[in-house]
């Protein structure tokens, strides 16, 4: 009796592999992709779901280590121009250089680490609130990535990247491998926070770090290494950036990705309070903005109504976070 009842609280520790969230999401895009392939037959169509994987990899691999940040009880606004200073200095490299994919994609990595670890310090450490710093460290970096690029375009960019590009080069069996790539990182993060313990410890700071650092969590370290693993994705989305099929980078790039990459976690059911969430939802919630963005342009409907139906999804999700959070308060 013991040992079944040992058993069913170690049921509980864990929520289920899909959550409730997470299969309303996929009905929505089933209903919608659906929906879309009545209207517009075009959407089902090679030609246009290939192009939304590849547009979906960079946010979605973004996605990741937001969730972790925003678990854990912060937020990072300063990945669109962590993702300008990565492309900008790695295709500057491509350009100067011609070096070969791995050691480009491992300056990549290593710029946006280093960018992410400066926020970590300065929140874990500086025990400033996440948005403070990431407002702040936003300004720094979108400083940085203009002065690289000198007011002027990068242009023929080698194809170094073409592994993960749109073309031929960047797919098996019609599967784009930048979309290979991001579903790979999906699952190891979300058997990391699942199954190690150092992954659970996100939620426990995220729902109350003084009580985490009374249980011996590492509150700092944790912290920190959020924002770092946040930062190493954004320089992998900078890799898959440059892969994009065109030989000039202009100075809009990662212009307004912060945004979406926010938009995708919140929809994905991660609460904004931290404490609760999920890397499938989360890309689930990418998936989701992108399949609208991709259906407003397919319809030929004004590209502000993407912004609109993204902002109710947004507001939605809030809404039904602090719904279920008040329940529980009751």
């Amino acid at each position: 009796m013991t040992s079944l009842a040992v058993g069913r609280r170690r049921e509980r520790v864990l929520p289920p592999p899909v959550t409730g969230q997470e299969a309303v999401l996929l009905g929505v895009i089933a209903v919608i992709w659906v929906l879309l392939g009545v209207f517009t037959p075009a959407f089902l169509s090679d030609n246009s779901i290939q192009p939304l994987l590849v547009r979906l990899a960079p946010i979605g691999v973004m996605a990741v280590g937001m969730t972790l940040v925003i678990i854990s009880g912060g937020i990072d606004i300063s990945v669109a121009a962590s993702l300008m200073v990565c492309s900008v200095v790695t295709a500057k490299l491509l350009v100067s250089t011609g070096m070969p994919m791995l050691p480009a994609l491992a300056i990549s990595l290593a710029l946006g680490g280093l960018l992410g670890a400066i926020n970590g310090v300065l929140i874990a450490y500086g025990r400033v609130h996440a948005i403070i710093i990431t407002f702040g460290t936003a300004n720094l970096f979108l400083f940085l990535g203009l002065r690289i690029f000198d007011s002027q375009t990068v242009n023929n960019i080698p194809n170094t990247f073409s592994f993960l590009s749109r073309g031929e080069d960047g797919r098996t069996l019609g599967v784009p491998h930048s979309f290979l790539l991001m579903f790979a990182i999906v699952v190891v993060a979300w058997w990391y926070v699942r199954h190690v313990a150092s992954g659970r410890h996100f939620f426990a700071i995220g729902g109350d770090q003084h009580s985490a650092r009374l249980a011996g969590i590492p509150v700092e370290r944790r912290i920190m290494s959020a924002y770092i693993i946040t930062g190493v994705l954004v320089g992998l989305a900078a890799c898959m950036t440059l892969a994009g099929g065109t030989s000039t980078l202009d100075q809009n790039v990662g212009s307004g990705q912060e945004l979406a990459v926010i938009a995708a976690v919140v929809i994905g059911g991660t609460s904004i309070m931290g404490g609760r969430g999920s890397v499938l939802g989360s890309v689930l919630g990418a998936l989701l903005v992108q399949t609208v963005r991709s259906g407003v342009t397919q319809m030929g409907w004004p590209t502000q109504l993407a912004n609109l139906f993204v902002g109710l999804f947004i507001i939605i999700a809030v809404g039904a976070d602090l719904m279920r959070q008040r329940r529980r308060a009751r």
